[in-house]
């Protein structure tokens, strides 16, 4: 079971709070939360678009395979459209191997479930859907990775897949918060319900004092939009660029 701590992390990182994260003070390398936690600290560098923070806060000496392809993934998006991009994606391709092999000790199935996912978002980004897919697993109870596969079926229209997948997630799946997200990403494309159950999604987690997410106050107007909502739209959006704003001079 998780700490309390690491807990409290992936809520934020699953709101996209990613600044609250690239802010966190790191526990001690000796803690059993350090890796998980700056794994997710350097992805939240990622999402802020800072590759190279993410890659400058992972020991050069590490041995852990999550923390190894957090900085390939974002060596690659670092390295997007130049001539490396090829190999900087079959570093990925080997820890993904490497994590499948028959030699995995010392490997948990957590880390190996986070290399899965890291190298999923990047053949995703890359166009290389099948591989995609193929890595996150078919068959897979790792929830970020049906979050992720869930992402790619939305963004090329394939929405009843999108559905399928979730629908056998629930199957397994313990009621979280991230299979209420996934839940909401898809209800924002398909406008189920008149988007009431996203839009209220968005507005409970928003209630929420301690998150600041300019990603959920995003989701939120586009879905007011979406409703014919336009001033409360309009508030969302521009306090959303307020915090985005105040993110980039601090």
């Amino acid at each position: 079971m998780d700490s309390s701590e690491l807990y409290m992390v992936k809520q934020q990182f699953i709101l996209g709070a990613y600044q609250s994260l690239v802010n966190l003070t790191l526990p001690d390398p000796s803690s059993s939360d350090y890796a998980p936690i700056l794994l997710y600290q350097a992805r939240s560098h990622i999402a802020l678009h800072n590759p190279e923070a993410a890659i400058s806060i992972v020991p050069a000496e590490t041995t852990n395979v999550a923390l190894k392809a957090v900085v390939a993934l974002a060596r690659y998006i670092e390295g997007e459209g130049s001539s490396e991009t090829e190999s900087l994606l079959e570093e990925l391709r080997d820890l993904s191997v490497e994590v499948e092999g028959d030699d995995t000790d010392g490997i948990t199935e957590k880390n190996k479930a986070y290399v899965r996912v890291l190298a999923g978002t990047a053949f995703a980004r890359a166009g290389e859907i099948e591989e995609a897919l193929e890595t996150l697993g078919a068959d897979t109870e790792d929830l970020e990775a049906v979050a992720v596969i869930v992402q790619i079926y939305l963004s090329i229209n394939r929405s009843d897949l999108a559905k399928k997948e979730f629908e056998r997630s629930k199957r397994w799946a313990e009621d979280d918060l991230l299979l209420q997200l996934i839940e909401s990403n898809i209800g924002l494309v398909t406008g189920k319900d008149g988007y009431s159950n996203t839009n209220s999604f968005y507005t409970e987690q928003l209630g929420n004092p301690s998150l600041s997410s300019p990603h959920i106050l995003t989701a939120r107007g586009v879905t007011r939009i979406l409703r014919d909502e336009i001033p409360e739209a309009k508030s969302d959006l521009e306090e959303s660029l307020q915090q985005q704003r105040t993110t980039r001079k601090h």
